[in-house]
């Protein structure tokens, strides 16, 4: 019966050639699981770190350390911001960006501003300082600070502060409101 058995064997097997390699084809390799654990946390980590804030730093108007910024945007009437230059609209918030890093402030003051519109808040202080720098350089802070809130969408305008409020060092920022929309305009 083994013979049998053998001899089925070698007659299934006539006409069968030799595979030339010794290595089997197991298909696609497979991923490395180690290294998609690494690139999944690194995916997730740079989209925390980097935040979309619409507020540019691809050209800075830069500013001296002792020149008063004033800006409005289109539409607002000029009596709010000569109210506003005149310290007559009461801020209701104040930030402070000394010694803080151009990311640092940025962030800050984003969310500063984020937090002041959703209180309805109708005007706030920034600090940014005059930052008289040693290598005669325009202050980096103040120079940002003035590009940053152009291009903030709840910004309406902004004007230096009065001397007993920080002078040139500081703003006022109005903010609009939207509970009172077609009012601050």
């Amino acid at each position: 019966m083994q013979d049998d058995d053998f001899s089925l064997f070698h007659a299934e097997l006539r006409g069968v050639k030799p595979i030339k390699h010794d290595r089997a084809d197991v298909g696609k390799p497979k991923a490395d699981r180690n290294r998609i654990t690494t690139l999944r946390q690194a995916a997730t980590t740079r989209v925390d770190a980097v935040k979309v804030d619409g507020l540019s730093d691809q050209f800075v108007i830069d500013v001296g350390p002792e020149d008063e910024l004033h800006w409005a945007r289109d539409g607002v009437q000029e009596g709010q911001m000569r109210k506003l230059k005149l310290g007559q609209i009461g801020f209701e918030g104040s930030l402070d960006l000394h010694g803080m890093t151009v990311e640092k402030a940025r962030d800050t003051l984003w969310e500063f501003l984020a937090e002041a519109c959703k209180l309805e808040v109708r005007c706030v202080r920034v600090t940014h300082g005059k930052a008289v720098r040693k290598d005669g350089k325009r202050p980096m802070l103040k120079s940002h600070v003035n590009t940053w809130l152009r291009q903030h969408p709840q910004v309406l305008g902004f004007t230096s502060c009065l001397a007993k409020h920080g002078g040139t060092g500081s703003l006022y920022v109005m903010l609009k409101r939207t509970m009172l929309d077609g009012r601050d305009e």
